[in-house]
């Protein structure tokens, strides 16, 4: 049981200097995978590497499967999960070892079922794993909690942006229709001249050619650069607000801990 915890505090918390190493060689084994995944669609490089890809793939994919087998063997030194098959079931089904284990699925999945259409499907669930970078990097961990805490928000200003872009598509039909009849067909098709000028600058391929549709799109666009900005400052808000409660956490800590308390904004002596 004792060697259970040390290895689960060891490989679930990177706790000493060698869960540090072990999460670092993983992160960069988790980068050169992805990597690999995305050169492989480049011809000449998967017809003259093809034997460097495999070797990639098969280490990466038994480094995973490894890692895997060694936290689902781990996970009842936590209490959450101290029950030794229950507790191991309600492990496989938290997020982040549905991550794990949807990582290296595409890997056994056509063994199974060899449909050569299927296996091209299911491969391309590989860049999954690049969402394991969550398990090991603060920073994406950190965003997860900012987008957990500021989602009342997103979804506000996200449903703003919806009704937007539906108002502006049906007014811009209705003004350019009669003129491009091909380009704004309908309310859904104007969604794409929508969806381009409220978030960029306009993808050029549709744009309005009477008097009145180039006033309101101009309108439009001007509308869209506050708008699609608003979930960005919600986010960086919620990045001041998640660095001030670690910092307070911190001195906090420090206090606890005997050592002189640090003021959160200037990190002086209190």
């Amino acid at each position: 049981m004792e060697t259970r915890r040390r290895v689960h505090d060891l490989i679930e918390r990177g706790s000493g200097t060698a869960g540090r190493l072990i999460a670092a060689a993983i992160l960069a084994l988790i980068t050169v995978n992805v990597m690999a995944v995305i050169l492989e669609t480049v011809d000449w490089i998967a017809a003259d590497h093809a034997v460097t890809l495999h070797v990639i793939e098969v280490v990466s994919v038994s480094v995973f499967t490894a890692e895997l087998l060694v936290r689902v063997w781990s996970c009842t030194a936590d209490p959450r999960f101290a029950h030794p098959v229950l507790g191991r079931l309600r492990y496989l089904v938290q997020p982040l070892t549905i991550i794990d284990v949807v990582a290296i699925a595409p890997f056994f999945v056509p063994l199974v079922l060899p449909d050569l259409r299927f296996a091209r499907a299911i491969r391309l669930l590989r860049l999954f794993r690049l969402l394991k970078f969550g398990r090991y990097s603060d920073t994406i961990r950190t965003l997860g909690r900012v987008a957990v805490g500021k989602r009342e928000d997103l979804t506000v200003a996200a449903f703003a942006v919806t009704i937007v872009l539906v108002i502006s598509s049906c007014l811009m039909y209705y003004v350019e229709n009669e003129a491009q009849p091909t380009a704004f067909s309908s309310i859904p098709a104007t969604m794409w001249w929508g969806i381009a000028t409220l978030t960029t600058v306009g993808y050029g391929d549709i744009y309005p050619i009477t008097p009145l549709g180039r006033f309101l799109g101009a309108f439009i666009a001007l509308s869209g650069v506050g708008l699609v900005a608003l979930p960005a400052g919600i986010l960086a808000a919620g990045f001041t607000e998640e660095m001030q409660r670690r910092r307070e956490e911190k001195a906090a800590a420090g206090a606890t801990d005997g050592e002189p308390r640090r003021c959160p904004h200037c990190d002086g002596e209190l």
